[in-house]
Parts: structure tokens; C-alpha cells; sequence
């Protein structure tokens, strides 16, 4: 698998971004010269595209990242949909391969200020994604500030390298953080579900006390803290990108009351959950 480079010495530029809904089941991804930078993040069904090398097969809660390139295509026909994110890196990056990552001249090490982003991969919190997508089109549309776009978008790429094996692998060595990432990644995907410390603590096989003080060590917040603010993190994708009702989105967060609900989430965010929504109506859609 290829990995791109980023380096910290500059930012990203901006482009443009939207959110894609195939129109049919027959739709297939125009043939074009791609100039720029494009990251998609697949929310529904399966993208088929290639470029002058590869042919990419995108599932849901997956992302590509495509560098520029002289032959972008469509495959194959499907229904999906995705967010997309064009921008400009015009130096200061590098594609190299698995290999030469794990070779022993490549250095790495928690400071490191570049970005290693794999070209595709899982998200493993594709809510995340979807919440700086949102913040990033609204802000296009509400300020037309290119210094706060091109700083989202350089926190969207940030968060794609963030949650990637590559960054799991090489920007931790002990067994305490990675015990910790076990924990992170059970706790989001079991996020719509009432569980919890003890009940995680016999999963691991560890004692309750001992994983909330790991957690607190490793993340500065307790992990009752962080298995509530990744129910809020699903909230407010779920708040943003679609238009369930708040008692529907309490439900999928967990909650059997959409009183206790709306307290949680204004205690966590500031707002209501309809305050929040309203604040994210700059939506832009895209259909073909």
C-alpha cells in the first residue's frame, strides 16, 4: 500500500468540499484530470474508482485519498454516497510504500510534526470525519475565510492520520497505550449501547479502578468522561447529516429519555441538541 507524506512545514490549501449522493444504482465516477488533493469518506454503499494505477474498492466507513493525478475514473457502476474534500499541498509531501516505512532508515517518533496519511484505509470513528466535514462547508459558506478553511482542512487530514493503523503502529510503543486504543476503539463502536466501566473492565480482564486510572493517565479525562463524549460524537453527526428526531437520536446514542438526553449534550457541547443542528444549517448537497 502506498502512504503519503505530509510535511508540517506548510499548510494545506483549501480547494472546495461538498457531500455526494449517488442518483442511482447505474451511477459511475466521471473520467477526469485530477489536479489537486481529493479525500472521500464513504458514508453509504461501495465507490468504485481508479486512477492511472490502482482500482479502489470504497467500502462504508472507508477513505480514499487520491493524489493528483492525470487519469481519474469510475470502474465500475454502484450507489454510494460520500464527503469530499479537494485541496492543494504543493510541496512538502512524499508517496512511498509500506516497505519503506518499516525500513530501518525511516524515523518516527511521537513529536514528529509530519503527517503519514495511507492512501485508504478504515476510519474507526467515521462520526468524527462527518462532524469537521460539516464545520468545514458551513464555515466556507458562512465566513469565506481561506486562513480557518485551509486550517479545517488541514485538521480533517490530521484526523484521517490520526485514526489510521499507521499512526497506531509507529506513535506508540508501549503496552499501556495500546491496551488504551483497545479500549477507545470498544467504546465507539459500542457507542449506541448503555455499557459500562466494570462492564468493559471484564471484557479486558482488568480490574475497573486500574483502566479508568490508565485512561485518565493516557487521555487527561476519565474513561465514564469519554465513553460520553463519543455518545456526543455520534449525536452530533447524526444531528448534522440527517433528519432524525432528537427522541430518535437519543434512542440511537442510548439514551432511554430525551430529557436526559438534551441535559448530557448541552452539558457536553453548550447547546441544545435542536440549537446545535440549527447552528449546522449551512448544508451544501451534492447529486451529480
Amino acid at each position: 500500500m502506498k502512504n503519503i507524506i505530509f510535511s508540517g512545514n506548510n499548510t494545506f490549501t483549501y480547494n472546495w468540499c461538498g457531500k455526494f449522493v449517488a442518483p442511482s444504482s447505474e451511477w459511475m465516477h466521471l473520467t477526469r484530470n485530477l489536479t489537486d488533493f481529493e479525500l472521500i469518506a464513504v458514508t453509504g454503499g461501495t465507490l468504485y474508482i481508479a486512477d492511472h494505477e490502482n482500482e479502489y474498492v470504497v467500502h462504508k466507513s472507508q477513505y480514499l485519498l487520491m493524489p493528483p493525478t492525470s487519469f481519474q475514473h469510475g470502474y465500475r457502476q454502484g450507489s454510494c454516497s460520500f464527503y469530499w474534500l479537494h485541496f492543494y499541498k504543493e510541496e512538502g509531501f512524499d508517496i512511498v510504500d509500506n516497505e519503506a516505512i518499516s525500513n530501518e532508515k525511516f524515523t518516527y517518533n511521537y513529536n514528529d510534526k509530519n503527517i503519514y496519511v495511507p492512501i485508504t484505509g478504515e476510519l474507526a470513528s467515521m462520526d468524527r470525519v462527518i462532524i469537521l466535514m460539516k464545520q468545514l462547508q458551513d464555515c466556507d459558506k458562512r465566513y469565506h475565510n481561506k486562513n480557518l478553511n485551509n486550517n479545517i482542512t488541514g485538521a480533517i487530514v490530521s484526523e484521517i492520520y490520526c485514526q489510521s493503523n499507521l499512526y497506531k503502529k509507529y506513535s506508540y510503543t508501549v503496552q499501556t497505550t495500546q491496551l488504551f486504543n483497545d479500549i477507545a476503539d470498544y467504546v465507539q463502536y459500542h457507542s449506541s449501547e448503555n455499557i459500562t466501566v466494570s462492564q468493559i473492565a471484564e471484557y479486558f480482564g482488568y480490574n475497573p479502578k486500574y483502566l479508568s486510572s490508565l485512561f485518565k493517565n493516557q487521555s487527561g479525562i476519565t474513561l465514564k468522561q469519554f465513553m460520553l463524549q463519543t455518545k456526543m460524537d455520534t449525536a452530533k453527526a447524526q444531528l448534522t447529516d440527517t433528519n432524525h428526531s432528537i427522541s430518535q437520536i437519543a434512542y440511537n446514542v442510548g439514551f432511554n429519555d430525551a430529557h436526559n438526553f438534551t441535559n448530557a449534550f448541552k452539558k457536553i457541547t453548550g447547546l441544545s441538541p435542536s440549537e446545535y443542528r440549527e447552528s449546522y444549517d449551512k448544508r451544501t448537497l451534492f447529486y451529480s
